[in-house]
């Protein structure tokens, strides 16, 4: 009996940290899937806003002692603007060449890397206390408030961006520059507006997300490495310009880490990932919720 409830214990518990992670990268992954759409390139530098992100809630929570939600709040609009600054530099300028684009934001997240580095030093993991201490018990379980807050914030933020694309003027615009740019052209939408619209959101999202984990996760110069790998696969698992592509795909890939990791190692479950990532383009190669091209 004893046994059994250790059993249902660490299950309920692997489920909770499945749903929490795949709230993280659904936030993570909305951004790219959107800037994708829009510009047609991938952000290498999104991993580096996420990071951002968590810097703005260590400089200004741990430091500075302001309060924790005031501390997520400023990361959105601070790595939003880097989204919007990022467009206006990188992406408009290699519009052209979606090679030198994708370049370019590598080079743009070793850039940030070293200026983090150089700011906060480099190896050295800076610690965010936990703003909500305590654990909620679940059938034995327990989950750390700290986590269990992730999910609600998750919700709302892709509610709010639902509501924002299909509701508002400006949302149903982006949506017609990333379904037919020349079309929305001709129907007097401003693409350069749109674009910078979509990195801003975009930054937006990654920063939020770091924002959340700063008090779970290492806060390092180096944190944003193993996030954007798991976001291009999320994104290429969901479709790579389906915004609810890349929320499925987050979540079915939060549950596999999470159980894989479980089971076995961190390294197995990016593996098991790749593999399922690799299944599903075969199957169906425009991803879950991908359109299907003419």
């Amino acid at each position: 009996m004893g046994h059994r409830l250790v059993d249902l214990a660490l299950l309920i518990q692997t489920i909770a940290n499945s749903i929490v992670a795949g709230s993280i990268y659904a936030v993570i992954a909305v951004g790219l899937a959107m800037a994708f759409g829009v510009m047609k390139m991938a952000n290498f530098a999104h991993g580096e806003f996420f990071m951002a992100g968590a810097y703005v809630v260590y400089v200004f929570y741990a430091l500075l002692g302001w309060p924790f939600p005031i501390a997520v709040l400023m990361a959105v609009p601070i790595v939003g603007a880097m989204g919007i600054i990022t467009e206006r530099l990188i992406f408009r300028p290699t519009r052209s060449n979606v090679l030198a684009g994708f370049m370019a934001t590598a080079g743009l997240a070793f850039i940030l890397q070293v200026l983090v580095g150089q700011a906060w030093g480099v190896g050295l993991m800076r610690s965010v206390p936990t703003p909500y201490m305590g654990a909620a018990d679940i059938l034995g379980a327990k989950i750390g408030w700290q986590r269990v807050l992730v999910v609600p914030v998750a919700i709302v933020m892709l509610s709010c961006l639902w509501y924002f694309l299909f509701k508002v003027k400006y949302g149903k615009a982006l949506r017609a520059c990333a379904q037919d740019p020349d079309t929305a052209r001709l129907q007097g939408i401003g693409i350069n507006k749109m674009t910078m619209l979509a990195m801003g959101i975009s930054g937006a999202s990654a920063g939020l997300a770091g924002a959340l984990m700063a008090p779970i996760h290492p806060v390092t110069p180096y944190m944003g490495h193993g996030v954007i790998l798991t976001a291009f696969i999320v994104v290429v698992m969901g479709g790579m310009e389906s915004i609810a592509g890349a929320v499925l795909a987050a979540v079915l890939l939060g549950f596999i880490h999470t159980f894989v990791t479980t089971l076995s190692d961190a390294v197995t479950a990016q593996m098991v990932g790749v593999a399922c990532m690799a299944i599903i383009l075969i199957v169906r190669p425009e991803g879950l919720l991908g359109r299907v091209k003419a």
